[in-house]
């Protein structure tokens, strides 16, 4: 089944018999010859409608183990007002509640700091993709660390039961780890094992007490599966991340791949791959860029990524899928930029260049 954020173009390519005022006359449909308006034209009629967008700053970081992400939707809107740009009048952002005041006590979850708040950040953003579903908004997210994305693919999923949901998650990290393999504890390396409701018992080294556990099983979704999961630009993993990519059939885009088939058939690949989905939302995490042309300002910057030209074609063709739900940035911390605000200053440009390709479309 198509979704309700797609597109007039597409349609329009999609379904060339039908009159691009399909819509409208959809009201009308007795007066439409049958050959023409067909059952398939119908659901385009209805579900291809325009992206309103709207911006939400989600400035939780209690799932990194670096402080100052929880900055990062702020940084951005600096750098926006640095060069007198109007877009945050444009496009105001809603801003929802954190919990990081948990960062100012230990946590007594060591294999998962910080889960019982995360089960609140994971509730919050799901109401709050409920009210954008409910207002047929264009969710664009700010983020602070990644590990809310799980409660991202888990709102989207709740607002379209039965959907089945495609994820373009592009960064240097898997993000894969459970509590029962995790070398850390931090959560921000744990969102898709959450998404796929997975724990990898067959790698397991730590041992979880019953409160982390119920937790944990608490905010598994089991919102996709693993073949609709697309990886581009992670290049630094664990062995226990590295089993389940292997053993689950995960895809990843490595740069040097990239680099080698080139970008028009990266995403030839990658759209078809996502037309078999209902549903794609796409997380980009800053890391995935390289930091000698970006910054350090990220969590876990990790050398030899995609150039800032790579993303930037690659997200403002990936931003016009005409199944796309949902586009989320990540992991900008300002407290560890070594140039200033480069990092900041560097995602809102890629998130102007977006916003210039939907505003084209609508």
């Amino acid at each position: 089944m198509l979704n309700e954020y797609q597109n007039d173009s597409f349609a329009q390519s999609s379904c060339t018999n039908v009159n691009k005022k399909v819509r409208i006359l959809f009201f009308r449909s007795h007066f439409i010859s049958r050959k023409i308006l067909t059952f398939t034209a119908l659901k385009l009629a209805i579900l291809f409608m325009p992206k309103k967008i709207q911006f939400i700053f989600n400035p939780s970081e209690i799932g990194a183990g670096t402080r100052g992400s929880s900055l990062g939707p702020a940084a951005i809107l600096a750098a926006a007002r640095e060069v007198n740009s109007p877009f945050f009048d444009k496009y105001p952002p809603v801003i929802l509640s954190d919990w990081n005041q948990l960062l100012d006590t230990a946590s007594p979850y060591r294999k998962a700091k910080r889960i019982d708040g995360m089960q609140k950040v994971f509730n919050c953003i799901e109401q709050e993709l409920a009210r954008q579903k409910n207002a047929a908004q264009f969710p664009f997210i700010v983020s602070g660390d990644h590990a809310s994305a799980g409660g991202t693919i888990s709102g989207i999923k709740k607002v379209n039961p039965g959907k089945k949901l495609g994820v373009l998650w592009i960064d240097a990290h898997a993000d894969i780890h459970t509590p029962y393999t995790t070398p850390s504890g931090n959560l921000h390396g744990m969102p898709l094992a959450t998404a796929l409701g997975i724990d990898n018992l067959e790698c397991q080294k730590n041992e979880i007490d019953s409160d982390t556990a119920d937790y944990w099983n608490q905010l598994k979704s089991s919102a996709i599966l693993p073949e609709d999961l697309v990886y581009i630009s992670v290049r630094d993993t664990e062995s226990e991340e590295d089993f389940l990519i292997d053993q689950l059939g995960i895809k990843n885009y490595s740069v040097a791949e990239l680099r080698s088939i080139g970008m028009e058939k990266l995403l030839t690949e990658l759209k078809h791959r996502f037309s078999n989905c209902d549903m794609v939302y796409i997380s980009f995490d800053v890391d995935a860029m390289d930091p000698n042309e970006t910054s350090l300002g990220t969590g876990t910057p990790v050398p030899n990524g995609l150039s800032v030209l790579e993303a930037r074609l690659l997200l403002t063709e990936m931003i016009q899928l005409p199944n796309i739900a949902a586009f989320e940035l990540v992991e900008v911390n300002p407290c560890l930029d070594d140039k200033k605000n480069k990092m900041a200053e560097v995602a809102f440009d890629l998130i102007k260049s977006m916003v210039e390709v939907l505003e084209k479309e609508n």
